[in-house]
């Protein structure tokens, strides 16, 4: 077997080439709004009450372009839940 060994930076740098490669090959959209049930899936919940409670709360931010359309950023999703991520010993 061979190890082969990098550097933070260099491993960082190279998974961000592979993410890029399999979206180009999926032809997956990048895409910084989602629909209200797009955001509770990534966030794991099931109320829209509790959805609703942190947009009110300014925990994720949103957009609402008409009355009842609201959207929801997903890079402040991501922080939101990197912001409550628990380290393992």
């Amino acid at each position: 077997m061979q190890v082969i060994c990098l550097q933070d930076e260099a491993f960082y740098a190279l998974i961000d080439q592979v993410v890029a490669r399999i979206r180009e090959k999926q032809d997956i959209p990048l895409r910084k709004w989602v629909t209200g049930e797009e955001a509770m899936n990534l966030l794991g919940i099931a109320s829209k009450t509790t959805l609703q409670k942190f947009r009110d709360e300014g925990k994720i931010r949103f957009s609402q372009p008409e009355k009842k359309i609201i959207l929801y950023d997903i890079d402040s999703i991501q922080e939101f839940l990197e912001k409550h991520t628990k380290e393992t010993f």
